[in-house]
C-alpha cells in the first residue's frame, strides 16, 4: 500500500512517501511532476535504505505556495522535520537543481548528490532546442491549450534526436498524468512565488560532498551539459551515462539507474 504522509509547513504542507529503513535517500522529482516519477525506485531501494519521495511545493498533493519560498528550504524542512539525515539527495531535472542548492545552503543535511538533467537552479541553455521547447510549452499553455502543451512537454521524455515511437508509451502517459495534475492545481493568474539559491555555480565548485551525474545519452545537449558541468566542477565528482535514455533515465532504464544509486550510496557507507 502506497501511504502518503504530510509534513506541516507554515503556509500548508508537503506530501511525501516514506519507505524502508537504513541510510537516508531523498528522491526529488522533476518540474511539473510528482513523487510518482520515482515509482520504480520506491519498489526497490527501500530494501536497503530509508527512501523519502516528496511532492514539491505546488506539485502533486503538496500545497500551493501563498508566499515566497524556495524548494531547497522545503527539502531541508522535510529532512529536519523527520529528524533524519544527513541524506543522499537524488534528483532529476528540477529535483537535481533542488538537490544541489540544498547541499549549498544546508551542507550539514547532505552527504552526497546524484543529479540528472540539471546541475544547479541557474541553468544555461544554449543548444537551440531546450530553451525554444520550454518557451513553446509555456506559450501554448498560456493560450489555454492543455493538450498542445502536454504534447510539447512530452518531447523532453523523448529527447531531440529520437522518434516518439522509440519510447515505451507508458512513459509519456505517466508524464502526462503527473503534469496534468500539477497544472490543474494552479490558475493562470497565480503568482510564481518560487525563488532559488544565488551564485550557485561559483559556490558549487567548492562542494566537498561526492557527486554522481547520471546522464541520459538521448537527453538534450544542454541538460546533459548541466549535469556534467556539476560533476566536473566538484572535488569528488564523476559521470555515468545511460545511453538510450532522455530526460528521465530513472523511468526509462530503472534497473541501470538503481544500480548506479546503490553503488554510490553503498560507497559512502
Amino acid at each position: 500500500m502506497n501511504v502518503l504522509h504530510r509534513l506541516p509547513l507554515e503556509d500548508g504542507h508537503l506530501t511525501y512517501r516514506d519507505e524502508g529503513s537504513g541510510p537516508l535517500v531523498v528522491l526529488l522529482h522533476g518540474g511539473l511532476l510528482d513523487h510518482r516519477q520515482w515509482e520504480p525506485q520506491l519498489a526497490t531501494l527501500p530494501a536497503r535504505y530509508r527512501v523519502i519521495a516528496p511532492d514539491a511545493r505546488g506539485h502533486g498533493d503538496s500545497s500551493n505556495a501563498t508566499a515566497p519560498f524556495r524548494h531547497t528550504d522545503d527539502a531541508a524542512a522535510l529532512i529536519r522535520g523527520l529528524d533524519a539525515g544527513p541524506a543522499v539527495l537524488v534528483g532529476v531535472s528540477m529535483g537535481a537543481a533542488t538537490a544541489t542548492d540544498t547541499a549549498l545552503e544546508y551542507p550539514e543535511l547532505v552527504r552526497g548528490l546524484v543529479v540528472s538533467g540539471a546541475g544547479t537552479s541557474e541553468p544555461e541553455f544554449v543548444d537551440g532546442w531546450t530553451a525554444p521547447t520550454l518557451a513553446a510549452f509555456w506559450q501554448v499553455l498560456g493560450g489555454g491549450d492543455l493538450p498542445g502543451a502536454l504534447e510539447i512537454w512530452r518531447r523532453f521524455a523523448v529527447g531531440p534526436d529520437r522518434d516518439a515511437a522509440a519510447v515505451d508509451p507508458a512513459l509519456p502517459a505517466l508524464i502526462d498524468a503527473m503534469t496534468t495534475k500539477t497544472l490543474m492545481k494552479h490558475s493562470p493568474d497565480e503568482p510564481d512565488w518560487s525563488s532559488h539559491a544565488e551564485d550557485t555555480w561559483a559556490r558549487a565548485a567548492k562542494l566537498t560532498v561526492p557527486v554522481l551525474a547520471v546522464i541520459g545519452g538521448a537527453d538534450s545537449p544542454d541538460h546533459r551539459a548541466q549535469a556534467a558541468r556539476l560533476a566536473d566542477s566538484v572535488a569528488d565528482g564523476r559521470r555515468s551515462t545511460i545511453a538510450d535514455a532522455a530526460h528521465y533515465p530513472n523511468l526509462e532504464h530503472p534497473a541501470q539507474f538503481d544500480a548506479l544509486v546503490r553503488e554510490f550510496v553503498d560507497a559512502l557507507n
